[in-house]
């Protein structure tokens, strides 16, 4: 009898502390997208106050350590308010190693797809001549040998893009990835919202975080304005599949290094196609790069790997 009662006051209790957990992870997130920001919107801020005055090399650093925002609204959020240890942010683990190579490949997949869609929609044409790369090595102070031409240079210069590049980016990458994929995502599950929804919300806050630098020309520099809910579509669409590989892997490093490659190899088609208009097509931010992200989350749905049954965070 005594069991019993113990048993049923303990399920009578289990509702509201289910309550008060998922009022402390609201209460976090709202904390996290606060932080965020604020702290980088005041940053992108002040550094476009003194931009005239920076070299385009330092103010494009400056921007990318603006990248940390997130990650460090991150860590601040879960050390302080939910007093928990980083390891909620899957930070120190790798997960499943096979999405490694899923991480690697889709951002290529998905920017020759964008590439040639523009060119079949005759948005743009093919630009053999490489205009605007010779263009950038005209104005580059460095001084090259005749005998290495833009051409030359280009195919060389693919093999570190497709390798190296993408570690590298990842150094930044993982300042927006331990906020995104890392806390936010995982939390918005933990407030007892649907993975759908929230791959989706937490993709498209991510891309709403772009706003002041998407204003000053970032990704669409015809559109500043207009590019924002360019930019915020886009990143509730990639913000799914980065999702996916933070889910399935269970460890941020594979959104990471997959958003590494993203910067790594977004800007390839500038070098080869002409002209174009950034907002249509071109790159996978375009509306035409949409429609292979689009077919790419269709087929996660129909193979049934979203949602993703099993978590590791």
């Amino acid at each position: 009898m005594t069991a019993q009662l113990k048993t049923l006051e303990n399920s009578a209790t289990l509702p509201e502390e289910d309550v008060m957990n998922n009022r402390r992870q609201k209460s976090a997130v709202v904390w996290f997208v606060v932080l965020t920001f604020a702290m980088t919107w005041i940053f992108w801020g002040a550094i476009y106050l003194v931009k005239d005055e920076m070299p385009a090399v330092l103010y494009t650093l400056a921007i990318g350590l603006g990248m940390w925002g997130p990650g460090l609204a991150a860590i601040l959020v879960t050390r302080f308010v939910l007093k928990e240890g980083l390891r909620r942010t899957t930070i120190g683990r790798l997960g499943r190693l096979r999405y490694y190579l899923w991480a690697w490949s889709l951002p290529i997949a998905f920017t020759l797809a964008a590439l040639f869609l523009t060119v079949l929609f005759g948005i743009a044409r093919f630009d053999f001549e490489l205009t605007w790369f010779r263009q950038q090595l005209q104005e580059s102070p460095a001084r090259l040998p005749p005998s290495l031409t833009p051409k030359v240079i280009f195919l060389i210069g693919t093999i570190p893009v497709l390798t190296l590049a993408p570690l590298i980016n990842s150094i930044f990458a993982l300042g927006e990835e331990l906020g995104w994929r890392g806390f936010l995502l995982p939390r918005l599950i933990k407030t007892g919202m649907g993975q759908w929804k929230a791959l989706f919300t937490s993709g498209a806050i991510w891309g709403i975080w772009h706003a002041p630098i998407i204003a000053q020309g970032l990704n669409y520099p015809n559109h500043p304005y207009l590019g924002v809910l360019l930019m915020t579509a886009f990143c509730a669409l990639l913000g799914v599949i980065f999702g996916w590989l933070q889910l399935a892997c269970g460890s941020v490093w594979a959104p990471t290094l997959a958003h590494g490659t993203l910067n790594a190899v977004g800007g390839l088609p500038l070098c080869i196609l002409t002209p174009f208009d950034a907002a249509l097509g071109g790159t996978m931010a375009s509306v035409i790069g949409w429609i292979p992200l689009a077919v790419f989350i269709v087929w996660l749905a129909w193979s049934g790997r979203l949602p993703v049954r099993t978590q590791e965070t």
